[in-house]
């Protein structure tokens, strides 16, 4: 089976190689490379979100998705577009009801930022802005009781700013767990990989 991994904004396929080493071998696994959207044009939500269920397409499923922060956006949206398509999620850092203020408030310092703090990215600071701005409207409350696949819920016990929602989203989905990793922060795939994959690998019974 097929197993996707979705990174954050401000990483990129390889955060999640620390993670993968540690699963067993001859797992197919495909890391989503989110800065190709930018190539074609503004990037917006919208577009990234087309990019990823296209590249989700083209590979066989049923999926195992894990994504975290972005890319556990990303990984609920295509869960409730194609449910026959996905097996199973693990959501990192994730949440369903975009935060406005805390939005525009990265908004204001990626605009104080210089370019070359992008470039680890993948992306240029204008599509950061223009992504992190489409986004604002984003909100999949009422669509929660429709993800019906297991789910795993991830959440660093130091990422404050979305426990909360990880909490939340624990309890709303009809077939949800719920992970804190203490002593890590916002990017569980880079601070704790060693605890995540083995989460990762009970939630999708890898053995």
């Amino acid at each position: 089976m097929n197993c996707v991994f979705i990174h954050g904004l401000g990483q990129t396929p390889e955060s999640w190689d620390a993670v993968a080493s540690r699963l067993p071998a001859g797992l197919d696994i495909h890391r989503s490379a989110l800065a190709a959207a930018a190539a074609e044009g503004p990037l917006t939500y919208g577009r990234l979100y087309g990019a990823f269920a296209g590249e989700c397409g083209r590979l066989e499923g049923p999926l195992r998705l894990c994504g975290i922060s972005l890319g556990a956006v990303l990984a609920m949206q295509y869960a409730l577009e194609e449910p026959a398509r996905v097996d199973s999620l693990v959501l990192i850092a994730p949440q369903y009801r975009m935060p406005r203020l805390l939005l525009k408030f990265q908004n204001a310092v990626f605009r104080l930022l210089p370019r070359a703090a992008f470039r680890g990215m993948g992306f240029e600071r204008r599509d950061v802005i223009s992504l992190t701005s489409s986004m604002g409207e984003l909100d999949f409350t009422a669509r929660l009781g429709e993800l019906k696949c297991p789910a795993l819920i991830v959440c660093g016990g130091r990422d404050r700013a979305n426990r909360r929602a990880a909490e939340e989203m624990a309890r709303a989905l009809p077939r949800a767990g719920l992970s804190i990793v203490e002593g890590a922060g916002h990017e569980v795939n880079v601070d704790a990989p060693g605890e995540l994959s083995a989460l990762i690998r009970e939630a999708w019974s890898l053995g």
